[in-house]
């Protein structure tokens, strides 16, 4: 099963539909948004998307009501947990506690946003994931990741 997951996107539509692009072109099952999608304008590009989605509210999302309805009740507050191919997900958008959610061994996965920076490492038997800024505007670079659950191996991907 692959898991398309991207963050930060922060209304920059002409990446946010390459991210979408990539996530159709790769043929994912599911797809993660940790957050910050900013204002409900951009969850209608979420349509184009050729599977299920969910995400978080991040920092900087501003009309939560009106995100909700638009993405048709796929965006919640954080933390979110799910179960996909028997391996337990935590979805949060900041990652003041991500370590110490990892070393607790609770979840297989987590999954964050916020930093803006990409990163993919393991702590303990957790594999941590933050699939960096779709927006770009903070870095100048644009990111998300792709996850393969099966063989619990993501990898960062410039769009």
């Amino acid at each position: 099963m692959l898991v398309g997951i991207m963050a930060d996107t922060h209304d920059n539509q002409p990446m946010t539909k390459r991210a979408i692009e990539l996530f159709n072109t790769r043929k994912v099952d599911y797809m993660i948004h940790a957050g910050d999608f900013t204002s409900p304008f951009t969850v209608k590009l979420f349509r184009e998307l050729k599977c299920k989605y969910t995400g978080i509210f991040g920092n900087n999302d501003g009309d939560k009501l009106l995100l909700l309805e638009r993405s048709e009740g796929n965006i919640r507050n954080a933390p979110l947990v799910l179960t996909l191919n028997n391996r337990k997900i935590l979805v949060i958008h900041e990652h003041h506690i991500v370590d110490a959610l990892a070393e607790s061994g609770h979840f297989d996965i987590i999954i964050y946003g916020h930093t803006h920076e990409p990163l993919i490492k393991k702590v303990k038997n957790t594999l941590l994931i933050n699939p960096g800024e779709v927006c770009g505007w903070l870095y100048g670079k644009s990111t998300a990741a792709v996850l393969d659950i099966e063989k619990m191996h993501a990898e960062i991907v410039e769009l």
